[in-house]
């Protein structure tokens, strides 16, 4: 079970660190509105690593979301094993 929550923390830690690089690489023009994609793209962002909601720097944000999917992993990896065990 810990193995399995590990795996949910580093998922975390990797998409946390995806967005990080695609925030870099394509940094906003704040003059011009958000387009109907870049909307989308956001909503992805903020689905996949909630996090980011908070406006907390992006190194925070990859601690957090580390911590989020680990929690989630356990929460997740509880029920399973309650779900699915032999009686």
């Amino acid at each position: 079970m810990k193995r399995r929550i590990a795996i949910w923390a580093c998922a975390g830690f990797l998409i946390a660190c995806c967005w990080t690089v695609y925030a870099f690489a394509t940094a906003p023009d704040y003059e011009t509105s958000l387009t109907a994609s870049e909307r989308v793209i956001r909503g992805i962002a903020y689905l996949t690593c909630p996090v980011l909601l908070t406006g907390i720097y992006f190194y925070w944000a990859l601690l957090g979301n580390t911590l989020t999917y680990a929690l989630i992993g356990a929460a997740v990896e509880a029920m399973r094993r309650k779900l699915f065990s032999r009686k």
